[in-house]
């Protein structure tokens, strides 16, 4: 085993200025794993971190397929044990569909807890990056909330108020799906519990970073929307 699959891993999905700044906070003395949607994107952010004095390394990330999930939890444990999740990967309103987004920053995340929550060590902890946007969604109803919180990953679009024809817009879908990221943290807190291990959401506001002024939708998930 070498040096760097013997330290504490933490994963950075999502590695924008948001997610590299979290990353810089955590990550001394231990492997960084950096993945993206864009090769590209990964090894902008390694480098920096590189020049910095960290020890990071990069994978390629599509959150809202499992397959890809999946094999980036395999990439990871490879490294080491998983003691950081960092989750900062999404797309805005002005970069997708109502269904893109509720695929990627709905669907993306509860697929995210749900797979490092099957790894996570012990002592170990995530972050998940949300938005106030989710906070000024008119209330939903008990039911709405439950079933963003618990319905399983791969029914989650099939709930009736998540439809095409309930969900026109884009900041509309958005709001759903930054609403739904702050429930499903809530509710994987007692599983992620059972493994000494705790999962947190903050909500920022508005954020313009230069990742955000210089990158365009067509390349690919950004680090955060507001």
């Amino acid at each position: 085993m070498s040096m760097s699959a013997q330290k504490e891993v933490v994963v950075v999905i999502g590695p924008g200025l948001i997610g590299q700044a979290i990353a810089r906070r955590v990550g001394a003395g231990r492997t960084l794993l950096l993945a993206d949607l864009k090769q590209a994107n990964a090894e902008a952010a390694a480098e920096t971190l590189l020049n910095a004095g960290f020890d990071a390394h990069t994978a390629t990330v599509d959150v809202s397929s499992c397959a890809s999930v999946r094999a980036l939890v395999a990439a990871a444990t490879a490294f080491g044990k998983i003691t950081r999740v960092i989750h900062a990967a999404g797309v805005s309103p002005s970069q997708a569909s109502p269904q893109t987004i509720l695929c990627v920053d709905l669907c993306g995340t509860a697929l995210t807890l749900e797979e490092f929550g099957d790894v996570i060590a012990e002592g170990g902890s995530c972050v998940v990056i949300a938005s106030q946007s989710g906070h000024r969604l008119g209330a939903l109803s008990v039911e709405q909330n439950a079933a963003l919180a618990t319905t399983p990953t791969e029914d989650l679009l099939k709930l009736p108020f998540l439809q095409p024809a309930k969900v026109k817009e884009s900041p509309h879908a958005y709001q759903l799906a930054k609403r739904g990221n702050s429930l499903r943290v809530m509710a994987e807190a007692a599983r992620w519990a059972k493994r000494g291990a705790r999962v947190n959401t903050i909500s920022p506001g508005i954020i313009i970073t230069p990742w955000r002024a210089t990158n365009s939708a067509a390349q690919g998930l950004k680090a955060i929307s507001v």
